[in-house]
């Protein structure tokens, strides 16, 4: 895989995390944010990290958008629609990963998903058919993947209505050192992002730094 991975929101905890990981294995990586300047310093402060093994730069959404072809959108719910309305006419045609979960403050250990059903599917219906989306890593956490002496012990599910766009994301998810599963169509992100709520009230009721999900029961391999 050579394709320029955007992350928007890379400045966050989640863009950070999954953006170092896909900079270790390779990839090339641009961090996108509102601002050019933050997101450049994020870009360093994360290739220090790396210690050589990788390298990742910064710009505006707009210009991580416009030479990816890949993007991901790692972004509180509250700011999913207008971020992506700034990008939206430079996203025909791309691949676009959804890791927004529909997190409600303060009830972020309750389940609220959109009317749509997932914050996702209301996703898609904004951009209309011409974005390749898919709705992949709610799951996943990110003090875990910005520590790269931890391996990430959990699976990722991927739902998306695009065969091919699917199995971008994951090898995405392999590159990062994830396992991934492919869940169903987009309709079904409704379970990975309730299932942050859920991981959430685990979280504080165990004090467990970053519960993740494990698919059993099967000597299958993902993917």
């Amino acid at each position: 895989m050579n394709e320029r991975v955007a992350v928007l929101g890379g400045t966050g905890p989640q863009g950070s995390g999954l953006a170092l990981r896909w900079a270790k294995g390779g990839l090339e990586v641009v961090i996108g944010g509102r601002e050019a300047a933050r997101s450049a310093r994020t870009a360093e402060r994360l290739t220090e990290k790396l210690q050589g093994q990788g390298r990742l730069s910064g710009a505006d959404n707009r210009t991580a958008v416009d030479g990816a072809e890949i993007v991901v959108l790692c972004v509180p719910y509250a700011a999913q629609t207008e971020t992506i309305g700034q990008v939206r006419d430079l996203l025909n045609g791309k691949i676009l990963v959804d890791v927004t979960v529909p997190l409600k403050p303060p009830r972020v250990g309750t389940v609220q998903l959109p009317q749509a059903g997932s914050a996702a599917v209301e996703l898609q219906r904004f951009l209309g058919g011409q974005v390749r989306l898919v709705s992949a890593f709610q799951n996943v956490s990110a003090q875990h993947l910005l520590d790269l002496e931890h391996d990430v012990d959990c699976d990722v599910l991927i739902s998306g209505d695009d065969n091919d766009a699917c199995e971008a994301v994951v090898r995405l998810a392999k590159i990062a050192g994830l396992n991934a599963w492919r869940a169903g169509p987009l309709a079904n992100a409704a379970a990975a992002e309730a299932l942050t709520s859920v991981l959430i009230a685990i979280n504080r009721r165990y004090k467990i730094a970053g519960a993740g999900i494990r698919i059993t029961g099967t000597p299958m391999q993902s993917g």
